[in-house]
């Protein structure tokens, strides 16, 4: 018996669509994000709220929380109170499965922190790089439709080990007025400093600009809706404040072969369409029987699943693609550039070389992203949109600056000191040449 010929389709799930057969205008139909649709509202929309609060400080911040959070706060900042309250309310296998979680992110993150160094470029010429900790960063953590105390872990983790002197995290109010306890609970694992009840484009202007609450920062971090990204970039064109990456609305692209798992598959595609309707999956195989399967998982897993209206809306602009070869699905995963890429192949590592962009990369059917997501010890704070290109996920080196250092002596002006003297005269900067020629001269002398 044929159970897929015989099984409903939810209406949300996507056709199949052979890659080969569409034209280059279909191709970049099928490959544009949900959120650029609607890029010019969101602009328009970020600009104002980020002028109120450059404008009015904390009265904007009061009347943007009431409006979009609805909730009226006389104080943001959380206190001593509700710290002790959210410690008492976090189940310990909560508690301990976030330690578990922070201890594995610090191992990995450990593991990569840039090293200050030295070399000698020529004689009497030192030169060196010394590693220095970005003085306060603000720290995102979203709490919209769901709490992500997972985001704190993986934000606060690289802060500690780079040695922030201050750490300002951002998290919306809950309908009571209170932060969601897991998040403070993540936040005191992690050592952040201050935590401020505020959310969306508001809070990441209150952290670029300061406010009389809350202290502007040298960078900001963290992932967001559609709002929370295009303010990060605006506060950072405007120069500002610093920015990690664009980290918007979720995405994830799946290559698979035709002996994978669809009901894995299918799981970690809902995993991501559910963060919110602007989130995108797509999933690219060589294989019409796989992707059948994977369209009655998708129906089955839809139906049980507590978020499928959410997941539902997600899927209206997410793609099954066919292809003709798995060399294709790599040009095109190039092409999109994925912030999770998910490797559903019998011998995944020998397909890493084909990945040319991607946030982060998951090898096999036993490595879902959601394992990233969490606990595994790399961070989930990656590029969206594309950036994928020319972005990385965070990292401690994302929360520190590289300042070179060089050193002379007589010997050594007198050694290299001529090369400066040519190309500055070459590009006509003759006070340069001359700053230059005047210590040879007395060098020499």
């Amino acid at each position: 018996m044929n159970t897929t010929a015989n099984t409903r389709i939810d209406d949300a799930v996507p056709a199949i669509v052979d890659w080969s057969g569409a034209d280059a205008d279909v191709r970049t139909e099928l490959l544009r994000r949900p959120t650029q649709a609607v890029a010019a509202q969101t602009r328009a929309a970020v600009a104002a709220v980020l002028d109120d609060v450059r404008t009015r400080g904390d009265a904007a911040l009061r009347e943007l929380t009431a409006r979009f959070d609805r909730v009226e706060l006389a104080d943001f900042e959380v206190g001593v109170d509700e710290f002790a309250a959210a410690e008492a309310a976090v189940p310990d296998d909560l508690r301990e499965a976030m330690r578990n979680a922070a201890a594995r992110i610090e191992a990995f993150h450990a593991a990569g922190v840039p090293k200050s160094y030295e070399v000698q470029t020529a004689d009497g010429v030192d030169c060196a790089r010394i590693v220095r900790p970005i003085p306060r960063v603000g720290l995102y953590v979203p709490a919209g439709t769901a709490p992500l105390p997972s985001t704190a872990l993986m934000l606060g983790v690289p802060a500690k080990l780079a040695g922030c002197r201050e750490v300002v995290l951002c998290t919306p109010p809950r309908p009571d007025g209170s932060a969601d306890p897991a998040v403070l609970v993540a936040a005191r694992l992690t050592g952040v400093h201050r935590v401020f009840k505020l959310g969306g484009a508001q809070a990441i202007a209150a952290m670029a600009f300061g406010t009389a609450s809350v202290p502007a920062c040298d960078k900001l971090f963290g992932p967001g809706n559609s709002f929370v990204t295009e303010a990060k970039q605006q506060v950072a064109q405007s120069g500002t404040v610093a920015i990690d990456m664009p980290a918007g609305p979720s995405e994830v692209l799946v290559i698979a072969d035709a002996d994978a798992d669809a009901a894995f598959i299918a799981a970690d595609l809902l995993s991501q369409a559910e963060h919110g309707p602007d989130s995108q999956v797509l999933l690219l195989a060589d294989d019409d029987a796989l992707l059948e399967r994977v369209r009655v998982e998708l129906s089955t897993q839809l139906t049980v699943l507590p978020r499928a209206d959410i997941a539902r809306q997600a899927m209206a602009r997410s793609r099954l693609l066919r292809v003709d070869t798995l060399d294709v699905a790599f040009d095109i995963s190039n092409r999109y550039a994925p912030e999770h890429l998910i490797l559903a192949l019998r011998s995944p590592r020998d397909w890493l070389a084909k990945v040319e962009v991607a946030g982060s990369v998951f090898l096999g059917d036993w490595t879902p992203e959601a394992l990233g997501d969490y606990c595994s010890g790399t961070n989930h704070v990656l590029p969206t949109g594309g950036a994928a290109r020319a972005w990385s996920g965070v990292s401690v080196a994302s929360f520190q600056n590289m300042v070179s250092v060089q050193s002379a002596s007589a010997r050594g002006i007198r050694a290299i000191g001529p090369d400066a003297v040519t190309m500055a005269r070459a590009e006509g900067l003759d006070a340069h040449a001359n700053a230059v020629a005047l210590r040879i001269a007395k060098a020499a002398a």
